[in-house]
């Protein structure tokens, strides 16, 4: 594949099947995104990948403290308080996607549905978690966000498939005392990675993007 395909065919996948993706695998994808840029080559970013038990084992914890109502604060908001037009409009499309394509209204039991398939890592048979120092800024964070599409795309010119999961800034602490993390670094995402199911209905979705003239100031050139 090309570049240009790999970037085109790239999804949120959120359904996965059991076949295992070696560790000498996920070890050459993220020798690969560690190429990505980086403002003063920082390299900002720390990652943990999980499989077999270890991913079993905090998926069980996470579902242990949802059941008794347990919940981090999370280590940075996921959304901007307020979220205005028209980026609420197209998130809130986005979800009503999701939500058709499981036959399901929207409403809080089908959001807990979601958040349930959300923290199981859609049954991905590998859970990956991207952090760094709580010190970092936003230009740090912009730079772990190259490094996680990085991976993205590598996971996908290898036929595998990922969703990033913002979700997870919601259960930092939990995940870093599980894990014996270092304290001082913040949990920014995580991202599911594996063998897209191809028939799930989820992973029928293709939501919208805007068109390049919306977003874009073009000034200068002669052929525009």
């Amino acid at each position: 594949m090309t570049l240009e395909e790999v970037v085109r065919i790239r999804r949120a996948t959120r359904a996965f099947r059991p076949d295992p993706v070696p560790g000498e695998t996920v070890e050459a994808l993220l020798d690969l995104a560690r190429m990505a840029p980086s403002g003063g080559n920082l390299q900002p970013w720390t990652v943990v990948a999980l499989t077999g038990a270890p991913l079993r084992g905090l998926i069980d914890r996470v579902g242990e403290r949802r059941a008794g109502g347990g919940r981090d604060a999370p280590d940075h908001p996921i959304y901007p308080t307020g979220l205005w037009e028209p980026l609420r409009g197209r998130r809130r499309a986005a979800g009503a996607q999701r939500y058709a394509a499981l036959g399901l209204a929207r409403g809080p039991e089908s959001q807990a549905l979601l958040e349930d398939m959300n923290l199981r890592f859609f049954d991905a048979p590998v859970g990956l978690f991207f952090l760094a120092d709580w010190r970092c800024g936003p230009l740090q964070w912009s730079d772990l966000g190259m490094f996680m599409q990085t991976v993205m795309l590598a996971a996908t010119a290898r036929g595998l498939a990922t969703c990033p999961q913002a979700v997870w800034a919601g259960w930092g602490r939990t995940v870093a005392d599980h894990l014996g993390l270092d304290p001082d670094l913040a949990l920014l995402a995580g991202m599911a990675l594996g063998v897209p199911d191809e028939g799930a209905p989820l992973n029928a979705l293709s939501p919208g993007r805007e068109e390049v003239r919306n977003f874009t100031k073009i000034l200068g050139f002669s052929d525009r």
